[in-house]
């Protein structure tokens, strides 16, 4: 029996050695900070969808005062204003709380609105009397994650330091895309835009296949109700011979 054991023990040890030893791609994706290119990305994102939003106002703005010389004010389309601008960035930061990990996704698209698909299932175990574990209260998993809150600080320090470059693209080169204009003309070097390139199809990569949300179940029960048909025991039918 010693010798079994032994046998056994080394075979344990060869065997964590060998997975010690592997590189943590995974693992690293799980858990880590967002990226410069990808707060950049969702900062130009959020700011655009908000002027996007107030783009079409037919408001006029009447700026000025009526002196005694006779200056009439001055009559400016709100789409064109500063005012626009100003409301636009104020709280833009305080949106990105808004986002989720979506630690299934590769990249930047692990950052999105909504609940992720991983938490969706952590949720229907919790409601099946699953006992889930994640280190913090059930209450506390809807709160913004420390990547999410790192974002949003880095989204603010990133606001402030290019307000200027903001600025000019809003009066002078709205022809361009703002995600061109500041990530890859102003705040990003060459060699970290490729985050930019990336764009949500509505698949998802994992472990090198693609995957449609919503047709894992479906094809998961397809194969089920196949094998089930095809048992021994198990003749299939023609609904309309039933």
């Amino acid at each position: 029996m010693g010798p079994v054991r032994l046998g056994m023990l080394l075979f344990i040890l060869t065997m964590y050695s060998a997975w010690a030893g592997m590189p943590k791609e995974e693992d690293d994706d799980t858990e880590r900070l967002p990226s410069k290119c990808e707060v950049c990305k969702l900062l130009s994102l959020e700011l655009q969808e908000e002027l996007s939003r107030t783009g079409r106002s037919r408001e006029v703005l009447e700026l000025g005062q009526v002196l005694d010389t006779g200056k009439r004010k001055r009559h400016i389309p709100y789409s064109v204003s500063e005012t626009r601008l100003e409301e636009a960035l104020e709280n833009l930061c305080e949106r990105i709380l808004d986002y989720s990990v979506h630690a299934e996704r590769k990249g930047s698209l692990r950052y999105a609105k909504g609940q992720s698909q991983t938490m969706a299932v952590l949720k229907g175990l919790v409601e099946k009397g699953v006992k889930v574990d994640l280190g913090i209260p059930l209450e506390l998993w809807d709160e913004p994650s420390v990547e999410v809150t790192f974002l949003k600080k880095q989204c603010e320090m990133m606001l402030e330091e290019s307000e200027d470059i903001v600025e000019d693209w809003y009066f002078h080169h709205q022809e361009q895309p703002l995600q061109h204009f500041l990530c890859e003309g102003h705040v990003l070097p060459a060699t970290e835009t490729a985050c930019l390139q990336e764009t949500w199809t509505g698949k998802e990569n994992t472990d090198g296949q693609e995957k449609t949300e919503g047709k894992e179940d479906q094809d998961q029960e397809e194969v089920e109700e196949e094998e089930m048909t095809n048992t021994p025991g198990h003749p299939k039918h023609d609904p309309e011979d039933l």
